[in-house]
């Protein structure tokens, strides 16, 4: 197996091929699935993939921390740029879909100017 370095002596850290990980080192992706981050803890180990030209970083699942939540202003915050985003410049409608940056004004308001 080339990418099989469970020492790190080749690759600086613990390597391992696709889906060879331990069960106990999770990626980010994992860790997000459980609802956890990997709270500042550097990666503990590595998987390799593609000749090399791919790379996820694996976290100690024992480190992880919870995921923090959002506040409620920091939702009401979030709503508010999300509805800036789909409200027309031009005509002040609340469009279902985000304004066109390359326009900047909704579908109906770019028919009517060509």
């Amino acid at each position: 197996m080339v990418f099989y370095d469970p020492t790190g002596e080749r690759y600086g850290l613990p390597t391992y091929p696709f889906k060879l990980a331990p069960g106990d080192l999770l990626t980010r992706r994992q860790l997000r699935a459980r609802q956890l981050r990997p709270g500042g803890q550097d990666p503990a180990a590595q998987i390799l993939w593609r000749r090399g030209k791919r790379v996820a970083y694996l976290y100690r699942l024992d480190l992880a921390v919870p995921k923090r939540t959002a506040t409620p202003a920091q939702l009401a915050a979030i709503d508010k740029a999300l509805t800036a985003r789909r409200t027309c410049p031009d005509c002040g409608q609340v469009k279902p879909y985000y304004i066109p940056r390359r326009t900047g004004t909704c579908l109906d308001c770019t028919e009517v100017s060509r």
